[in-house]
Order: C-alpha cells, then structure tokens, then sequence
C-alpha cells in the first residue's frame, strides 16, 4: 500500500519504496500523518503503534527499500488545513542567508537561537520555515542538524535521492569536512590537538538532556587549532571527526576550556567571566562544510560568514581570524 493512500481510521501495512529508503521512521510518520504534532508521532513508537517487518519501532530506526510498516489507527485534530504564516522579519533572515543553492540542495547560514525544526514547544523551525515559504518545493529535510543555540551552515536536500547520497558521506569520517569557530574560556593548552574520549547522553532533573564523558560511551574524535588568544579566552577551530550529540561543547570543557556562553557545560568561574563580559550567545559556529557532491562530483566548499553578537565578542577580544 503507497503512503498516500493512508487511511487514519484502520491499520495501515506500508511497504517502503525508494522515495524513502534510508529515512528515519519519526521523520516518515510526520510526513505520512499531516497535521500530527511530533509529541503524536514519538506517542505512538513509545507504546509500539508503529511496527517496522513486525518488530517495534524506534525514532532513530531507518527504512529500507521491502520493509513492511505497520501504523495502528489515530486520531489527528483537523489543524493540518491551517495556512502557516512566515513572519516578515523570518522570511527576510532565511532569505538572506542563502549561502548556495543548485538543484538538489541548500545550504542556509542558520542564526543562532533559532531551532532547525518545531517541537518541544517550539512551533516552527528552519526546517518547516523553509517549506512554508517554498510551497511549490515537493521534498525539503534536513541533512543534518545543529544545535539551537550553534549558528552556521546547515544543508537542506530537495531530493530524496540527494539526502540518500550525502548522508551516506556524513557517516563516514573522512567524506566531509565541517569545521567550527569557537570562543573558548581561558588559554587553549598547546598541545591539546584534539580530543578523543567517548560520550555518552544523560537525562538529568527536569528532562534536559545532558552529555558527559563516560567509558561506555561512543567513540567521539574533534580535532583543533588555535587560531588567536586574548587574555580572557581563545579562539579555537573545531573539527568533528565524529558526529556526537553536543560534541565539540563536552570536548571543550573536557579541555578546561568551555565554551563562552554556554548555558549547559560552563562551571561557575566561567560563566562569572562570560556575565562580566556581557556574552550572552553560545559562542559557537559552523564556518565551513566542504564536500564532493555525490550528484555531480563536484567539490563543494561552503563557508559561513560570522555575524552578530559573536562576532562583536571577538572584535571585543581583539581576536583576528578572516574567513
């Protein structure tokens, strides 16, 4: 049964086709079910409603070309038909931030604060800004994912073939290149090139998710490079060999040196010297994303220009490094 003849009101068994091959099952449902919020879809794979080849389902599980899903009947309120309206001032952000587009991708310079989808409260995001002022674009999704607060490039694909081919280049460890600047706390030790201790998520008091350094952890890898210092803090090139949850931030602070403004992993000096200064953004940002286009084998180097209050902090600092 083809995914557009879902019926909410009986059990649907889907069999997956190549438009979704590779994709992950929540990101399927919230297609499939127009209309659902995301707390629905991640409802119904916690009580297993949604089976994949008769075997419960999780979020991050992704779909194969035969694979059978099974989805119970739902309830979906009628919001689906409302018209989401980009804000003015959205539209003209996003628009200006285009960094590079063809026909198979985007990539846009995300501003910080800003959240790459809707969820946990947060109505809209990049991603669904992006649709709405793109009505005639058949297939948007994200490529990969930045935190809310890290500003920088991040890559759309409007194909589902082109976000096959590139993710199959993001699991590796050498096919793309991504690198960050980083406002760090006091003086970057020389020799500290990298960092290579494994991470693990936590869930602490109140549902935040967390992430420290544990043994049992996932193998995670950054590499770094001073590129200036001030007499308060460093400024740091990230590149993340790995591709973990909150990486490059828990690395720092493994380091001794966390990152300026971060609200999660600074310790209470820190964040003294951060109010003292009057930074008040996560100092951290994805300046470049280079890459083979698995379409058209060219090589694609996308840089991010620094704006902002970040950039204010390193004129501050008298910290000099060009793009």
């Amino acid at each position: 049964m083809p995914a557009e003849s879902y019926n909410t009101n009986q059990v649907n068994l889907i069999t997956i086709d190549e438009d979704h091959d590779g994709q992950r099952i929540d990101n399927f449902l919230l297609t499939l079910l127009k209309g659902a919020p995301r707390s629905l879809v991640y409802k119904l794979l916690r009580k297993g409603e949604v089976r994949i080849n008769k075997k419960r389902a999780k979020p991050v599980q992704r779909l194969a070309i035969g694979d059978i899903v099974r989805v119970a009947p739902v309830s979906i309120k009628e919001t689906s038909n409302e018209e989401v309206v980009v804000p003015t001032s959205q539209a003209e952000i996003i628009g200006n931030s285009i960094l590079f587009e063809d026909e198979f991708y985007i990539a846009v310079n995300k501003p910080s604060g800003m959240a790459v989808h809707g969820g946990s409260g947060i109505k809209l995001g990049l991603i669904e800004l992006m649709r709405a002022m793109r009505p005639q674009q058949k297939f948007l999704e994200l490529v990969h994912r930045l935190d809310r607060d890290t500003s920088g490039v991040i890559l759309i694909a409007k194909k589902r073939s082109a976000l096959v081919a590139v993710q199959k280049l993001f699991q590796g460890q050498k096919a793309i290149d991504k690198r960050y600047l980083a406002l760090v706390h006091g003086e970057w030790p020389d020799f500290q090139d990298r960092v290579d201790v494994p991470l693990k998520k936590n869930e602490v008091q109140g549902g935040e998710r967390m992430v420290r350094v544990e043994d049992d952890g996932k193998a995670s890898l950054t590499k770094f490079k001073v590129l200036d210092r001030s007499s308060r803090y460093t400024l740091v090139e990230a590149r993340p060999i790995t591709g973990r949850t909150h990486q490059i931030r828990v690395h720092c602070q493994y380091a001794g040196c966390g990152i300026a403004g971060d609200p999660k992993y600074l310790n209470k000096v820190e964040q003294a010297v951060d109010k003292q200064v009057g930074i008040k953004r996560l100092c951290l940002h994805a300046y470049r994303l280079a890459f083979v286009h698995p379409m058209t084998e060219e090589l694609i180097e996308i840089t991010s220009p620094l704006e902002g209050k970040f950039l204010k902090y390193k004129e501050k600092e008298g910290l000099s490094f060009e793009l």
